[in-house]
């Protein structure tokens, strides 16, 4: 492979282990080369050259795969050009799970963990003093030594209202999770801010609920019944928010001629099926997850970051709020 390369085989041996300052085209003629000749690296062998199994442990709370699949897909890109695997395990909201699933990441002498979840919310560390690094995605850990990459949510709600302002509306409403949730709290108060701002506010106080499509629709009934007047809704996540469409719609009111739509979260199968389909804000779950890996990669190699960083949101127009 070295000779078909055209470099010795100690360049070859480090452009195929991601290793030593090489050139980009001397590790693309080797990997093209490798690939012509059909070769598998030794992962044991490797393995015990470096010190490493090239894996990581990625431990969720988020049982339906809803923030943790994306995560993990972003992760893999990153971890991918190092060759490094994931092995997932689905704690489901249990303490000893995690413990079991923990204990056995370790046990595989994994090279590092990954810890999320479906919540935002800030969690105690996963353990103390452990043999390998560890990086917090999308939720973070308490101790803020510890290092976590977290969506900037008040980020996303400034930017839903933004847009709404943008297009003209200035009677909002806001329709959101459980006040005890934290990024219903978050989300609340930026949106409510911002329009302070301009010199608004809110249509009316926030309305507190489940994360359902059912209680978009109760919100909705309570807004049209209260005859509040309201020229758009921003909707803390999308279920609220194809719920809010629902009711609307069946009241006669047209989307977004009479009232302008917001969802949050850019869940696919929610902003498709919504009617119409809604504007959203995107936490870029994959982006989380390939900055919390390049994070971990990092610490293996001796650089830990720690800390809690924060990354920018982005909105995704569609017909909900179309001028």
């Amino acid at each position: 492979m070295a000779a078909l390369a055209g470099v010795s085989t100690g360049t070859a041996s480090k452009a195929l282990n991601g290793r030593g300052s090489l050139r980009a085209e001397t590790r693309q003629r080797v990997q093209q080369a490798a690939e012509q000749l059909g070769f598998i690296a030794n992962a044991a062998a490797r393995g015990l050259q470096t010190g490493r199994t090239y894996t990581v442990g990625m431990i969720t709370t988020d049982s339906i795969g809803r923030f943790s699949i994306p995560l993990m897909i972003g992760a893999e890109d990153a971890l991918g050009a190092g060759q490094v695997s994931v092995l997932l395990a689905d704690a489901r909201d249990d303490p000893i799970r995690e413990q079991y699933y923990l204990r056995t990441l370790l046990s595989r002498k994994v090279d590092g963990i990954i810890v999320t979840g479906r919540r935002t919310q800030a969690r105690p560390p996963i353990a103390a003093d452990l043999p390998v690094p560890v990086v917090y995605a999308f939720i973070s850990s308490q101790n803020p030594d510890d290092c976590s990459v977290v969506p900037d949510e008040a980020d996303g709600a400034r930017r839903a209202v933004r847009h709404l302002l943008a297009i003209g509306r200035r009677r909002i409403a806001h329709v959101t999770g459980p006040e005890h949730h934290h990024s219903a709290r978050v989300r609340a108060a930026a949106a409510a801010d911002t329009l302070v701002e301009q010199g608004l506010e809110l249509a009316c106080p926030p309305l507190h609920g489940e994360w359902s499509e059912a209680w978009g629709r109760h919100a909705a009934g309570m807004l049209l019944s209260t005859r509040a007047d309201v020229d758009a809704v921003f909707c803390g996540s999308d279920q609220i928010a194809r719920g809010v469409a629902e009711a609307l719609r069946e009241a006669g009111r047209t989307i977004p001629g009479d009232v302008a739509l917001v969802g949050f979260d850019n869940w696919d199968v929610m902003v498709e099926a919504c009617r119409p389909q809604l504007t959203s804000v995107d936490m870029d779950l994959e982006g989380i997850g390939r900055s919390a890996a390049e994070l971990l990669l990092n610490a293996i190699n001796g650089d830990p970051v720690p800390g809690q960083r924060a990354l920018p949101c982005r909105l995704v127009p569609r017909a909900s709020t179309a001028v």
